[in-house]
């Protein structure tokens, strides 16, 4: 059964907003600092250093990042990681709305680049701007109201000009002053959690990539181990380090609303054990392929086991395996 979508792309962005106004009023807390740049808003939550602290970051800043990045519609948790995890913190997520938070929200699917600068976008701000061919195949960019609010994560190391949010206001048609970024690079700590909390949306988004239609999942949970924050300034490690969580350290589990023969035709294409490239640490993948990420095996982008409950038959299938010397390699432990 394909159930209606229960926010609108506008209502995305200001549950969204909700959680960025949380993080500026408590963003000394959080160990991160506010800017006002060419009318926008930015909350800098990991690009300082520890000489700077007010804008090191933190593990609360994490969470609200990935928490802002789901559109406020999922709940996400730092938990005891499992000891084949090899850390020992987790991040979690569960969600009831899936499709809208994860796909309509979390995925990193703008590639923001003006000038000299590059950051990797997400957030409900991306279904403002509606140029994603998932989004329009997904119907997610509807809005029936002129959104008050567009806001973002970016995951980079540098501040973005005047010029940039200039950028961001236009396409997606709100004026500078209405835009909302939050920003942490994968090396810092907050940067390292909103990264490790997209199990869920990987799962989602390999599935829509074998055609499965993803608004047949009604509900789900993820998990995956928190990667130690790579060396400042190594953000081809910091990189790898997230993404080898979610290769080779990510559970996700989905409840749908499906057909049998729908569920057991993807359930054992959907871990990352299906790809081509899969075993070897992220950063090697990423290397080989001269860092370009279009150059990778896009079926290598899931999590490490995948488990789907169907709500039609109470069927269950589950694939895929965990790597921890693959973990420990990538996170740089000595033992």
């Amino acid at each position: 059964m394909i159930r209606p979508y229960l926010c609108t792309a506008s209502e995305l962005n200001e549950q969204a907003n909700e959680v960025f106004q949380e993080a500026l009023s408590c963003h000394q807390s959080l160990r991160s600092s506010v800017h006002t740049i060419g009318g926008a808003t930015v909350l800098d939550a990991g690009i300082g250093s520890l000489e700077k602290p007010g804008a090191v970051g933190s593990l609360r800043a994490g969470v609200m990042l990935a928490e802002l990045c789901l559109g406020g519609l999922a709940e996400v948790q730092l938990v005891p990681a499992s000891d084949d995890m090899v850390v020992d913190q987790a991040v979690m997520v569960s969600v009831d709305q899936p499709v809208e938070a994860c796909l309509g929200g979390q995925y990193a699917g703008w590639p923001l680049s003006v000038g000299d600068y590059f950051a990797m976008a997400s957030g409900p701000m991306r279904v403002l701007r509606g140029r994603e061919e998932m989004l329009e195949h997904l119907q997610l960019t509807t809005t029936n109201q002129q959104p008050e609010v567009a806001v973002g994560v970016l995951e980079t190391d540098q501040l973005p000009s005047e010029e940039v949010i200039a950028e961001i206001a236009k396409q997606c048609e709100v004026a500078s002053d209405q835009v909302r970024l939050a920003i942490a690079p994968s090396t810092s700590i907050a940067g390292s959690v909103q990264v490790v909390a997209r199990s869920v949306e990987t799962a989602l988004h390999k599935l829509h990539a074998l055609d499965f239609d993803v608004r047949q999942v009604i509900s789900a949970t993820g998990i995956a181990p928190l990667s130690p924050p790579a060396k400042p300034g190594d953000t081809i490690d910091g990189i790898g380090r997230t993404n080898d969580a979610m290769l080779y350290g990510a559970k996700v589990t989905l409840w749908v609303d499906a057909p049998d023969d729908k569920v057991e035709a993807v359930a054992n294409k959907v871990p990352s054990f299906s790809s081509s490239d899969y075993g070897k640490p992220f950063a090697e993948i990423f290397q080989q392929y001269d860092y370009d990420f279009y150059k990778v095996d896009p079926m290598l982008f899931s999590p490490a086991v995948v488990t789907l409950h169907s709500l039609q038959s109470g069927r269950t299938w589950r694939a895929g395996k965990l790597a921890s010397d693959v973990l420990r390699k990538s996170f740089g432990m000595e033992c």
